[in-house]
């Protein structure tokens, strides 16, 4: 099993003269001495190190009271979500797969080795509650490949108490450089121990020059679409709320540029991996859209007066929900932990690293990004109208899922041109982003629509009352007449952002 926290710390350079006194800081009651702890830390690595290019340790850790496989992911300047494992002699599975999305199959090795003499104090309030924890610690680094290089330095590692407020290390950290210490340049230990024993040590980065030609920006775009699935890919796997929304979003955003950048990126590369895209996309769909289902279900029941709801709705609700979400989650892990999903990875890297410019790709974004964002909306324009002109019903709710698709390919559109074209691109992007929420509104109606009618069944064969589930349906009912109704205004609205 893995747990994680977060980890929210400063590190400082340290010299001979050790810890500074800070029984003055404010809120700080006493400093109290926990002792000194040997600790002794092996980090592992893809040979080109790859985990520390994204700033990502990996580590098994003997000593102290942690002792065990520790993986670090940044979240923000000073703030990393730790995730543990019991300590073992091989890197635990769990954590082997939080990195897989960059490893891919490539084997990790031991690349340093840190020893450290741990002196710990803690602040401490009046109560006696745990403010921070501070060390010095002494580090003796040794490089286990390449160089064999060695490197020795002194820091002070201050580590927010769990639940704190961060605002309490701004406190310390003006103590501190009132008496002369300065904040460590390097980001980790992992990081400086790479530096000074003959590693790369800072994260790299690709070489992303400012986007000048059209090609470049719609790269630009591609290339954040895969850096966002690579980076997410940990979270869809430890759960995180909203993370399989927001890759699903990614491959989205992705396939759609390939499809408005025609005359960009040649489709004879990028149409098969739009392909595996597609079914990519459908695989995290399936557990997304159960999710989305299921809240907007339950917040009709929790607004309904208590006497419209007859029998064990929200039993059934739960049940229904709980059994699909924990399938497709199921599924969305086995998808991650397959063939064809690396392949995908794979081929974006190839992909981005040998582009398929077409010769408007050395275009200007004025006219080539310009022309495929007016196409995108052209096309959509003539959906949403073929929509309005259709009668109410089923091949209407068709025609407004179709012209939702579209809108959704227009906005991504202008929003991968917006850096080149400027404020009218970013006014479309807007507009777009309305009417896409308009109209998944109209969808999600309709696919609630679908989802209480399987409950009623359901509960009829139970011997349960369907009543409940008859007025939820004609709600939703009503919310799609509502949207139908809205729609021309907002349509109108959208033709003011078109003019780029």
């Amino acid at each position: 099993m893995a747990d994680t926290k977060r980890e929210i710390e400063r590190k400082y350079e340290s010299d001979d003269s050790g810890l500074p006194d800070l029984t003055g800081v404010a809120g700080v009651a006493a400093v109290l001495d926990q002792g000194v702890a040997d600790l002794d830390a092996t980090y592992y690595d893809t040979a080109d190190e790859r985990l520390a290019a994204s700033s990502i340790t990996l580590r098994r850790r003997t000593g102290g009271a942690d002792a065990g496989w520790h993986l670090k992911f940044p979240v923000a300047s000073g703030v990393r979500d730790e995730i543990h494992a019991p300590l073992s002699d091989r890197v635990p599975s769990t954590l082997g797969a939080l990195v897989r999305s960059r490893v891919r199959d490539d084997a990790l090795a031991p690349v340093v080795r840190l020893r450290t003499t741990r002196d710990v104090r803690h602040l401490v309030d009046l109560d006696g509650h745990l403010l921070a924890e501070v060390s010095v610690d002494a580090v003796h680094a040794e490089r286990l490949t390449g160089s064999g290089g060695k490197a020795e330095w002194t820091e002070i590692e201050v580590e927010l108490a769990e639940g704190g407020d961060p605002a309490f290390l701004d406190k310390v950290d003006k103590r501190l450089r009132k008496a002369g210490v300065r904040p460590c340049e390097a980001p980790s230990k992992l990081a400086r121990a790479l530096a000074e024993t003959g590693g790369k040590g800072q994260p790299r980065k690709e070489d992303r020059a400012e986007p000048v030609t059209a090609g470049d920006h719609v790269l630009a775009y591609v290339r954040a679409q895969r850096d966002a699935i690579v980076e997410l890919d940990p979270a869809v796997r430890r759960d995180v709320e909203d993370s399989v929304h927001r890759m699903r979003v990614a491959t989205r955003r992705m396939r759609s540029t390939f499809k408005s950048y025609r005359k960009i990126l040649d489709r004879a590369v990028t149409d098969p991996v739009g392909d595996e895209l597609k079914w990519f996309a459908a695989e995290l769909g399936a557990g997304r859209d159960q999710e989305v289902l299921a809240e907007r279900i339950s917040d009709a029941v929790r607004e309904l007066p208590p006497a419209l709801v007859v029998g064990p709705v929200r039993n059934r609700l739960r049940t229904w929900s709980t059994a699909r979400g924990e399938d497709a989650r199921r599924e969305i892990i086995d998808v991650l932990n397959g063939p064809r999903y690396l392949a995908l990875l794979t081929s974006l890297d190839a992909l981005l690293a040998d582009p398929p410019l077409r010769a408007a790709a050395a275009g200007k974004p004025s006219n080539e990004l310009a022309k495929a964002v007016r196409k995108a909306y052209h096309v959509l324009a003539e959906l949403v109208d073929h929509a309005l002109a259709t009668p109410p019903g089923k091949d209407r709710d068709v025609a407004l899922h179709e012209a939702r698709k579209k809108a959704k390919r227009a906005r991504y559109a202008a929003e991968a041109a917006a850096p080149g074209l400027g404020k009218p691109a970013s006014k479309l992007k807007s507009s777009m982003k309305d009417l896409q929420k308009l109209l998944g509104e109209h969808q999600d109606s309709v696919m609630g629509r679908e989802a209480l009618k399987e409950l009623a069944e359901q509960a009829q064969a139970a011997g349960e009352h369907s009543f409940t589930y008859g007025v939820l349906y004609a709600a939703e009912q009503r919310r799609a007449e509502q949207v139908e109704e809205e729609l021309p205004g907002v349509w109108k609205g959208t033709r003011g952002t078109a003019g780029i």
